[in-house]
């Protein structure tokens, strides 16, 4: 992969050399980085690849907002000669990719959803109480960053390579980084749900929280012509968890 710095911007991203129409790019969960997909470079070679580290998050740290994160997108496209993309988003990232189709559906090739809900249809009272842990566990991490990501893995990973590997990313979190997650909620409920011309995955680990399976088949029975995969063996970070799996599955949805 090579690494590249977006125009103007504190966004490092990563691509590779494929010469494909069909082009990926992969955003990860809160506390990771880039390297979250490293287990899907290798399956998804013949495909033009671009993973980034999402703003506030390892090498993008500067002046930006996550709310800015699908016009950082175009602007990759943009930079890559790309027209169209398939989106594949993780926790966070499923929130990201989302906001990215809403503006940009004529260039969306697929939407690929891990861990994530509706941002159109949001249900508060359904993720309140993951809420809560959440707060609680960012409080922890002001004091222990050691701390906090020794809790997290185990929320969000299922396998111990999996963990581990979350772990060390989570390290690598600045205490600063934080003020860049609290606007996440500027991108809920902001419209409605129109048609999609193009396939949408929701995919949820079995071993992942209730409030997520509920969200992800709530989203799913509201969107018929959707895919829904409940993946065995896998938390929240399925990808990681289960990379063989999720990596057939999204395989079934590219353009």
């Amino acid at each position: 992969m090579i690494e590249k710095i977006l125009n103007g911007t504190p966004i490092h991203y990563f691509v590779n050399e494929a010469e494909s129409e069909s082009a990926i790019i992969f955003l990860h969960a809160a506390f990771g980085n880039h390297s979250c997909f490293d287990t899907q470079l290798d399956y998804f070679k013949n495909c033009k690849v671009i993973t980034m580290d999402l703003i506030g998050h390892s090498k993008s740290i500067g002046k930006g907002r996550l709310e800015d994160t699908a016009e950082y997108i175009s602007l990759i496209m943009n930079a890559e000669k790309i027209s169209k993309i398939n989106l594949v988003g993780v926790s966070l990232g499923a929130v990201l990719v989302q906001d990215f189709a809403n503006k940009y559906p004529e260039k969306t090739a697929s939407l690929t959803c891990i861990g994530g809900y509706d941002i159109n249809n949001f249900d508060s009272e359904l993720q309140s109480g993951n809420s809560k842990e959440q707060m609680k566990m960012m409080f922890r991490a002001f004091f222990s960053i050691k701390a906090f990501a020794e809790e997290n893995k185990k929320i969000s990973a299922y396998t111990e390579d999996a963990q581990e590997k979350f772990y060390q990313m989570n390290l690598q979190f600045k205490k600063s980084s934080f003020k860049y997650l609290a606007s996440i909620g500027k991108m809920v409920n902001k419209q409605p749900t129109k048609p999609r011309s193009y396939p949408l995955l929701i995919g949820v680990g079995e071993y992942d929280c209730d409030s997520a399976k509920r969200a992800s088949k709530m989203w799913h029975s509201s969107e018929p012509n959707s895919e829904y995969v409940e993946f065995s063996g896998a938390g929240h970070i399925v990808n990681m968890d289960t990379p063989e799996e999720f990596n057939k599955a999204l395989e079934t949805v590219l353009r």
